[in-house]
């Protein structure tokens, strides 16, 4: 009964591009990998209407205290602990508010725990043991849309009323049916058949970067295009800082680092501070005042 679900499923099939692959040259394996890559941005494109609906729940959740969690196994799990190891460095969230649940523990990263996608209840059971509360949303990672593991982790989160989001890469995935929100980005077969570290993964981590990235600018953690909730913990993302400071603001690199010296490395008060001619202390009670919005911040002074 299991093979004849796994071999119905899109990314069980064989691709048709690809079946002389042993024969074939190097150039011609690799032009091969590069059209099929090519197909996967158009199927992103196809669910962008549910990613819009998973990002505005994930937004009004993390914008009351809520956090997010990514449930995975195996790729699925290192594309969650990937996407959400930047979010701190990137735009100084605390650690917790995007986390992952990965099946067999942070070691299985690097090393696959085998069978370990493979219990409803350890999912369920991991998941409970980070206090997961129905203020919180998971996004259930599976490019099967069967992995036991995720699947268990929803059903939980469902059962005590938190918001749910599946990510598979099959039509009428099983996970689907115990997500609020289904994304289905249904990418082909596999150049290597079976291999979704390949398309699937591909459009799973341009869905989890497109999910993140949105939903801090919602946040306040982007000003224009620029990264001004940085954490400017080493050289490169203190010139960074000190960079987007300068375009913001067009004044000059030894003006951009005394300012953001007096701030403590951080850009936000550093930009209200030059734009609104203001202290320290100013430009940070106007920032808490407008919920961490640097434009809104600025105007508070006019």
């Amino acid at each position: 009964m299991v093979q004849m679900e796994l071999s119905n499923l899109t990314t069980e099939q064989r691709n048709q591009n690809s079946m002389n692959l042993d024969r074939m040259s190097t150039l011609e394996i690799l032009k091969t990998i590069n059209d099929e890559d090519k197909k996967v941005a158009n199927a992103v494109n196809a669910v962008i209407p549910k990613i819009d609906i998973a990002v505005e729940h994930i937004y009004k959740a993390l914008g009351g205290g809520g956090r997010l969690f990514y449930v995975g196994a195996g790729t699925s799990g290192r594309l969650g602990v990937i996407d959400a190891s930047e979010c701190p460095p990137t735009f100084m969230t605390p650690p917790e508010m995007v986390q992952t649940v990965m099946a067999g523990g942070n070691g299985a990263f690097f090393n696959a725990v085998e069978g370990s996608e493979d219990s409803e209840e350890q999912g369920l059971a991991d998941l409970k043991g980070k206090s997961f509360t129905k203020y919180d949303v998971v996004i259930g990672i599976t490019a099967s849309g069967r992995t036991p593991y995720p699947i268990g982790a929803l059903k939980y989160a469902r059962e005590i009323g938190a918001y749910t989001v599946s990510l598979s890469c099959n039509k009428d995935s099983l996970i689907s049916s115990y997500a609020d929100c289904d994304i289905e980005v249904v990418v082909g077969p596999e150049v290597l058949t079976g291999s979704t570290r390949m398309k699937s993964a591909t459009a799973h981590k341009m869905i989890l970067n497109m999910i993140s990235t949105t939903t801090m600018i919602k946040l306040g953690k982007v000003h224009q295009n620029l990264m001004v909730d940085v954490h400017a913990s080493n050289y490169k993302l203190r010139e960074r800082a000190k960079r987007n400071i300068m375009e913001i603001t067009n004044v000059s690199y030894e003006k951009a680092e005394e300012v953001l010296n007096e701030t403590n490395n951080e850009v936000k008060p550093a930009i209200v501070m030059i734009e609104a001619g203001v202290s320290v202390q100013d430009a940070k009670k106007a920032i808490e005042h407008s919920d961490g919005y640097v434009r809104e911040a600025i105007d508070y002074f006019s």
